[in-house]
């Protein structure tokens, strides 16, 4: 399925420096039934590289879209946090740009209608746009409107012929997935009204360096933004960075807010701001990137100890969370059946399935109040707090928190 060594999807040109190399891994979304177990999930080279001329960071292959999001079983909904993260969104956006009925809101990779339900709510004409019909559908019954497709130049040309310019686009976490990063923008130039404000949120690489967050590699994530290195390609579709806010999501995420080069808006305080810390930490000269790799296998050999002292001693360890960092962080440190018993998640389209690569079992939260686990491995850190929070009640026989990455750590639930 995969291809050969691609050149940098940003400038063209040839990739030689590598940042991180995990060997070959299965898909990590691609959840399988447990009588699929006995067929080894197929695995794919997941080595990530700088380019020496541009910056961006990317993997070095390409792998067919439609086998990572054609039937997906990421479903936003399910998070909490995500909601509260969805409805600020929303309602500053409406506030801060004076949207109402008579504009139009458009996002791609909108799921399952967990952020443009609030614009609906609102009265605000609004579309999404997803690639995987089973999630679409989702959306369409709380009454999105959603389109099935992949977004890129023809579609976003035929979308304002039909819907009309967008005032506002949003894509949370979705850039990072389009190979074709020009083919992706270009879209957006075309639908975006000239007045009209493009938000894109992805996690921050200067936090990803910084906490050696490497579970957030995986075939979905082709790219890992620095503004430093988007920047350049934007401008080559018309577009500019005129604001950003910094977030605490996804372990450090940046919300920019682009708009096209002919309007007025300059770059703001904190744009300057951004590109200042970029260049101090070294992602221009290249120093950033020096010992990635050096510290992954030293978190892969802190959770390994863990689990094997955790096991001399007796202590049952079970994971929270079937998410694709999850999938990553286990399948490069090494971690299976021997190690954990399974791994409970909210999402009931997960329970049943089994993890690729470890092929642990997911199954319901509920399972931990029944099994009484010593400890619970929080594989989505991002979200640690807010899951300590939900399985507090774990405290009432002991039982303990553990996170990986940054380091690992191991703490009390809230009481």
């Amino acid at each position: 399925m995969h291809t050969g060594i691609v050149p940098c999807r940003g400038c063209a040109s040839a990739l030689s420096r590598v940042l991180a190399d995990l060997g070959e891994t299965p898909l990590a979304n691609g959840l399988v039934a447990a009588e699929k177990l006995a067929r080894p999930a197929p695995r794919y080279p997941l080595r990530v590289m700088v380019c020496e001329a541009c910056r961006l960071v990317q993997l070095d292959r390409d792998l067919p879209p439609a086998a990572m999001f054609s039937d997906y079983l990421y479903f936003s909904s399910y998070s909490a946090s995500w909601l509260a993260h969805a409805r600020v969104y929303a309602d500053t956006m409406i506030r801060r740009f004076g949207l109402g009925a008579n504009s139009r809101v458009v996002e791609i990779a909108s799921n399952d209608g967990y952020l443009l339900k609030n614009f609906v709510a609102a009265g605000i004409p609004c579309l999404g746009v997803e690639p995987a019909a089973n999630v679409a559908e989702v959306a369409v019954a709380a009454g999105v409107p959603t389109v099935v497709g992949w977004f890129g130049r023809d579609l976003g040309g035929r979308l304002r012929d039909e819907f009309g310019p967008a005032d506002l686009i949003a894509a949370n976490n979705v850039l990072a997935h389009a190979p074709d990063i020009h083919d992706f923008i270009g879209g957006v130039a075309r639908l975006l009204a000239p007045g009209g404000v493009w938000t894109v949120e992805f996690p921050h690489l200067l936090r990803l360096l910084d906490e050696t967050q490497f579970d957030t590699i995986y075939h979905e994530h082709v790219f890992y933004f620095s503004l430093l290195a988007l920047e350049p390609i934007l401008a080559r579709h018309g577009l500019r960075v005129v604001d950003v806010d910094e977030l605490a999501t996804h372990g450090g995420s940046l919300r920019l807010y682009i708009r096209p080069t002919t309007a007025a808006d300059g770059a703001s305080d904190a744009v300057r701001a951004v590109r200042a810390a970029e260049d101090a930490a070294g992602l221009a000269d290249g120093s950033a990137y020096d010992g990635f790799q050096a510290r992954i296998a030293r978190i892969c050999a802190d959770l390994r100890g863990f689990l094997d002292e955790a096991r001399a001693k007796g202590r049952r360890v079970a994971a929270y969370g079937a998410a694709a960092k999850g999938a990553t962080l286990l399948d490069t440190a090494g971690v299976g059946a021997a190690d954990l018993t399974y791994v409970c998640d909210r999402n009931p389209h997960k329970q049943g399935l089994c993890l690729p690569g470890s092929g642990l079992p997911v199954v319901a939260v509920e399972r931990l109040a029944e099994d009484r686990p010593d400890d619970v491995l929080v594989l989505p850190w991002n979200l640690a707090d807010e899951i300590g929070r939900e399985i507090a009640w774990i405290a009432e026989w002991g039982g303990r928190l553990v996170r990986a990455v940054p380091a690992l750590t191991v703490w009390d639930p809230p009481r």
